[in-house]
């Protein structure tokens, strides 16, 4: 039947434990990773975007978002530490849901990650071009956005961008694409070396934004703060107002779940896990709200408003209360540490597709482990260079949307499926139990069903549906078929996890093998 295939989660441990990544990351690693992938350019580039939409409004959209990450992060915790493996929402779904949703999640996935690491690039490249442009060494418009770069107007809808009354067209964008390839290099020498480039480039972040609201609280006005709605509160599927923000600045919060991505390679998953989602997400939050507070109150945010139209707004607020010098040197922090949120959205993604490969859904070649630095390279390199294009031909916001309504759709599912998973194996162990199940989980997916539709229609919605069809087309002519779950392909899944099946030289055979 349609809706029975359904793998095991002894089944789904058994697998992982015979054919697994090495488990080397501690719980700072965890956090930093989580907070490396959380803060960058949804709170660096997106903050205007926000502005443009509600205002000064613009802080209950930072508190909406931030509670229904709150509340999808404990659903999260209980599930990653009964089930620490990689693959995140998609493996958690294929246990409790089912193959097709499954199979739809991880579809859902590649709109979370690959598409979010492609915004981050762009998002890093135009601090990177107004850089080299302020150094004189500018490249030609062309080359620095994509073709299909537009700009966001104060009632939500797209323009053609214009300089001086000229239409100002891209082509491709190089420095996203190069970007996009050297983070994927990084990627495939090893998970070590990534973390702990992170954990040095999420200091940077952290001290940039900790200087921000130093500096910028002492010139909050609160007559800044008004009006306070001056688009209301917006409607689903209207894209503005602060439903309409809460739903782009989404994005800033997006990535605290690929700590659950990496629960293959944690040490002492049940409690490491709980902690690094947790405590990462606790700590972005508290640092969004100072920074929006202090970024409002100290020069306003009215749709149409200077803020609203700055591509690097924290610097510009930092240069516009007087303090220029340390402006220059927050942008300078954005472009040494945004690459830290490419890197870890490519690692969600990898890791992802990793697991769908091993459990059959995707070709086999895409799971094997290179023999020296023990990281998926195959899908590594193919994940590169698919955000390479997208980050080279199309725009931060854009981008930032539609990875948004991907990763909603797999939070609904995350929390529906640990809700499910409480009534079908009450008796399982749970080393982290979400408090209030049945409050948080409805919570949660209701937060996430209203922030998906304050995406707007068009294109976002659209979009999404469009990616939802192509991907139920390839389940059923490739995935289907070729699930280790399919009639006659039994034995396949049990041979992995019994560990009977020949060696493959590429396949790291226990988490204790490399050095």
């Amino acid at each position: 039947m349609l809706f029975e295939r359904r793998k095991p989660l002894d089944l789904i441990l058994a697998t992982a434990e015979k054919r697994s990544l090495k488990r080397q990351l501690g719980a700072f690693d965890l956090m930093m990773l989580g907070i490396g992938a959380v803060i960058g350019t949804g709170i660096f580039v997106l903050t205007a975007v926000a502005a443009n939409k509600a205002g000064p409004g613009m802080m209950y959209s930072f508190v909406i978002a931030g509670i229904v990450c709150a509340l999808t992060a404990l659903i999260y915790s209980e599930i990653a530490a009964m089930v620490p493996v990689s693959g995140s929402a998609y493996t958690y779904s294929y246990a409790v849901l089912g193959e097709l949703i499954a199979w739809m999640v991880g579809w859902a996935l590649i709109l979370e990650y690959a598409v979010a690491a492609g915004a981050v690039s762009v998002g890093w490249s135009g601090y990177a071009n107004g850089f080299l442009a302020h150094h004189g060494f500018g490249l030609p418009d062309i080359l620095t956005a994509g073709p299909f770069y537009t700009e966001t107007l104060a009632n939500g809808t797209q323009a053609v961008h214009m300089v001086d009354g000229v239409e100002h067209k891209g082509g491709f964008n190089l420095i996203a694409f190069l970007l996009a390839l050297v983070v994927t290099a990084l990627l495939a020498v090893g998970t070590s070396k990534s973390a702990k480039v992170t954990a040095v480039l999420v200091m940077v972040k952290i001290a940039a934004l900790t200087a921000f609201i130093a500096l910028a609280f002492p010139a909050v006005d609160s007559a800044n703060f008004e009006p306070m709605l001056p688009n209301g509160w917006g409607t689903p599927l209207g894209g503005v107002g602060v439903l309409g923000a809460a739903a782009s600045i989404f994005f800033a919060y997006v990535g605290f779940d690929a700590v659950s991505t990496a629960a293959e390679e944690t040490k002492n998953p049940n409690r490491n896990i709980p902690i690094g989602l947790i405590g990462s997400l606790g700590i972005c939050t508290v640092f969004y709200l100072l920074v929006a507070y202090t970024a409002v109150g100290s020069m306003g945010a009215q749709p149409g408003g200077p803020l609203s139209q700055s591509q690097e707004p924290l610097a510009f607020v930092l240069r516009t209360i007087g303090w220029p010098v340390v402006g220059d040197w927050v942008a300078g922090a954005a472009i040494i540490a945004l690459p830290s949120v490419v890197l870890m959205m490519m690692f969600g993604q990898t890791r992802i597709l990793f697991t769908m490969s091993r459990d059959g859904l995707l070709p086999e070649k895409l799971s094997r482990v290179h023999p020296k630095f023990h990281t998926p390279h195959v899908v590594t390199w193919i994940t590169g260079v698919f955000v390479a294009f997208f980050a080279a031909l199309f725009p931060v916001d854009i981008l930032a949307d539609i990875s948004n309504a991907g990763t909603l759709f797999a939070f609904f599912m995350v929390a529906a499926g640990v809700m499910v998973l409480r009534k079908t194996e009450p008796n399982r162990p749970r080393p982290f139990r979400t408090p209030l199940v049945w409050i948080v989980g409805p919570l949660a997916m209701a937060g996430c069903l209203l922030l998906f539709f304050s995406l707007g229609w068009n294109p976002t919605i659209k979009f999404f549906c469009g990616w939802a069809i192509f991907g139920l087309i390839v389940y059923f002519l490739y995935a289907r078929r070729s699930s280790h779950l399919a009639p006659g392909n039994e034995g396949l899944l049990h041979g992995y996890a019994d560990n009977k099946l020949p060696a493959d030289p590429l396949i790291q055979e226990g988490p204790s093998a490399g050095p």
